[in-house]
């Protein structure tokens, strides 16, 4: 897909709260009709990212502008869901709607399908408070979907929903980009990545790797899989940690020179483990996400940001 030039831009950005620095020194673009997924684990600081893009929150140093404007200067722009922090417990899903209806000029009535979609326009007349966690991020994705805008920033859009409910909300920010707009998921299931135009890993305060879903896998070192009983073994031959895949774990192997995939064989003779109990295997999104979260910096590869 061809993108034009940035509509979101963070320089130089660093946020602290009470001393303790959370981002360190992010850099990053997001492109006119582009879906950016921002991917790390829970507790890395994605939300305060999030939080900077939308100009909800300022860097404590640094600058975000989003069209070439201070971003707490335009927040017409821009649609924000900020995990658990939409609705209002006290008022039924229907109100909450009705809420944001008169809040924001421009809500639309696309509410009705996503909430049918998402099968949670039978609840509406309930109060949020009896809702499911699964139920308010549905109601929260409805309400903050409906809202017409050229950005869109979405906190784990994807928590506690299950997988076909995962593929309706795929499904409805393909839509959106496919009608010109423009969208940044923050997430830390692996799966997201699949809808991507383009992964910025969020790792030790800055971003660590951005780049299409392609780019980022064939960059990976080569993947050693092995069954769980030799976790220990496959521990002391790989960078990082051994990490569960279906059943199995894995973990990645050092670059070897000039020799960027070490043999079967030469990796059992490092390890002690049985040949026929070790394969090299092909990466996934799984992979991609451990290598950026379980990996030091030192040894991670460097992309474009």
């Amino acid at each position: 897909m061809a993108v034009s030039d940035a509509v979101v831009t963070a320089s130089g950005v660093r946020k602290s709260f009470d001393e303790e620095g959370v981002l360190e020194d992010v850099d990053l673009t997001v492109r006119d009709g582009e879906l950016l997924v921002l991917m790390g684990p829970n507790g890395v600081g994605k939300s305060v990212l999030l939080s900077c893009l939308a100009g909800s929150d300022r860097p404590t140093e640094g600058s975000v502008s989003v069209f070439d404007e201070p971003a707490t200067a335009r927040a017409d722009t821009t649609s924000f869901l900020l995990q658990d922090a939409l609705c209002h417990e006290k008022l039924t899903g229907r109100e909450n709607v009705a809420f944001y209806d008169r809040l924001h000029p421009e809500f639309t009535d696309a509410w009705r399908d996503y909430a049918d979609r998402l099968g949670i326009a039978e609840d509406l007349e309930r109060p949020v408070e009896n809702y499911s966690g699964g139920m308010v991020r549905k109601l929260e994705l409805s309400i903050a979907a409906s809202i017409d805008v050229p950005i869109y920033l979405f906190d784990e859009p994807t928590a506690a929903l299950d997988l076909p409910t995962v593929q309706t909300v795929h499904d409805l920010f393909r839509e959106k980009r496919a009608a010109g707009k423009t969208l940044v998921v923050a997430s830390h299931r692996p799966m997201d990545a699949d809808i991507a135009d383009r992964v910025a890993f969020l790792a030790d305060g800055e971003i660590a790797a951005a780049g299409t879903p392609d780019e980022l896998l064939a960059s990976l070192p080569p993947i050693l899989e092995t069954g769980t009983a030799h976790t220990g073994a496959l521990a002391d031959a790989i960078r990082g940690d051994p990490y569960a895949v279906a059943g199995n774990v894995r973990g990645f192997l050092p670059a070897d020179g000039d020799d960027p995939d070490p043999a079967v064989d030469d990796a059992a003779a490092a390890t002690g483990i049985d040949p026929d109990d070790l394969a090299v295997a092909e990466p996934t999104y799984t992979d991609l996400f451990n290598y950026y979260t379980n990996t030091g910096p030192d040894e991670r590869p460097t992309h474009n940001r």
